[in-house]
């Protein structure tokens, strides 16, 4: 996406945590700054306005005093009149009004004390307020020489400005905090809900493991998974019961057909009775494979190349043309004989209806992908998706099908889709189609 169409959205977090966070943590900074700009104008600044203009008063006072009779007497007497007012003073007859300064910059509350200073004494100032320790300095030139004040810091600069921002500071850290922790404990619950959702989509039994915790609304939520997991194992021990009925019954008159054909004199007739009987006996044993749908068998940790090559090997002994690449660690919790079903499924589809066919295994990221080219007609693009549905066959694109009952692909994806995988259709470099089946694995 080009930088200048990006909205504002595109740059928030995706996640319920760090959303809610920024939800608490956004208008508490910006309470924050906003009180803090207020109290520093409305209370600090003017506060220490109006205790520089005090000081700048008695800094008037005391040179008014000596100006009126300069002396040591009255020197002497300004002093003690300036330790009552917390302040001490030095005179230079022969020094320079600016000194060496302790550091380059000031406080921004210096220029109320000099400005202070100079309306009240209608003369040149020179301020320090950056010397370690807790007090400032002020020259003042007079008639023949610099008189030097030492003032207290709390006289000309309000205390409670930088203590009353920490402790905002404090307190906002202090919020996020406890907000990050509880936000945590709202959220686990959530991850945890959609974590048992996806493995019980993928088919694995996490009994025991996964509580109802949290708030009220994600405890129904939790409870709510519960029923609907609990009608859903309900539904599929019913259909299994009921798939094994049909099997038996069904199963029981083909195998007297069976046996009635193979005690019966060879015909032309009998063996295209037989013949019809071995379709309707594989269309009966795949229907109830894609309605089972494989969804009894365990999942184990196991060599997925390991699982291709002994597909590819079968077709090769069977007489397909294959050629296979395999390469990079492709270990993944799987349920290996519905897997090894779905890639038997995508190969022989490859085979009936191409002359060659190439089988390629490989990691991509976090990923296992399996590529299966063939060099036949292939399929129009807006055809891919029919193609998944169950039954269908699409005779007039790949009229060299001359098996199967519209099933292979359909068995392949729920497949894959139990696995948190999927299969795709698109065309391939040999000509034909490509059908690619991704599945998730560990790093």
């Amino acid at each position: 996406m080009p930088l200048l169409r990006r909205r504002f959205r595109d740059y928030l977090p995706k996640g319920l945590y760090w959303r809610t966070i920024l939800i608490i943590l956004v208008p508490a900074a910006i309470l924050q700054i906003g009180v803090t700009l207020i109290f520093l104008d409305d209370h600090w600044q003017a506060t220490s306005k109006r205790m520089s203009q005090g000081v700048a008063s008695d800094v008037a006072l005391l040179i008014q005093l000596y100006e009126r009779s300069p002396s040591d007497d009255t020197l002497s007497d300004v002093g003690r009149i300036a330790n009552l007012l917390r302040l001490s003073v030095a005179l230079h007859p022969r020094d320079e009004l600016e000194a060496e300064r302790c550091s380059v910059t000031g406080s921004v509350v210096d220029r109320y004390l000099t400005r202070a200073l100079s309306q009240e004494l209608s003369r040149d100032v020179w301020y320090d307020s950056s010397c370690p320790g807790n007090q400032v300095r002020i020259r003042v030139p007079i008639d023949g020489g610099v008189f030097e004040i030492f003032a207290y810091r709390d006289r000309v600069q309000a205390r409670s400005g930088p203590l009353f921002v920490a402790w905002i500071f404090c307190a906002t850290i202090f919020l996020a905090i406890v907000s990050i922790i509880f936000i945590r404990n709202q959220v686990r619950p959530i991850e945890r809900l959609a974590d048992a959702m996806e493995r019980f989509g993928r088919g694995e039994e996490d009994e025991g493991i996964f509580r109802a915790r949290g708030a009220r609304e994600v405890r129904q939520a939790t409870h709510a998974f519960f029923d609907m997991r609990g009608r859903i194992k309900r539904h599929i021990d019913q259909r299994a019961q009921l798939l094994a009925g049909v099997s038996h019954d069904l199963r029981t008159p083909l195998t007297r057909l069976k046996l009635q054909f193979a005690l019966m004199p060879s015909t032309p007739e009998l063996e295209a009775a037989k013949h019809d009987l071995g379709d309707m006996e594989s269309t009966l044993e795949e229907y109830l494979a894609f309605a089972r749908g494989e969804q009894t068998e365990d999942q184990t940790l196991s060599d997925i190349g390991m699982l291709v090559r002994d597909v590819a090997r079968a077709a090769q002994n069977g007489g397909a043309t294959i050629d296979l690449s395999v390469s990079g660690a492709l270990t993944a919790p799987i349920r290996p004989h519905a897997l090894k079903r779905a890639i038997v499924n995508l190969v022989d589809n490859a085979v009936a209806h191409g002359d060659n066919v190439r089988v390629t295994a490989r990691r991509d990221g976090s990923v296992a992908e399996i590529a299966i080219d063939d060099d036949g007609p292939g399929i129009p693009p807006e055809l891919y998706e029919d193609a998944f549905r169950p039954f269908s066959r699409l005779d007039e694109t790949r009229t060299r099908n001359a098996k199967g009952v519209g099933l292979g692909l359909a068995i392949a994806r729920d497949v894959a889709r139990a696995h948190g995988g999927e299969v795709t259709l698109s065309k391939s470099v040999m000509g034909g189609l490509r059908a690619t089946l991704r599945l998730p694995t560990p790093a």
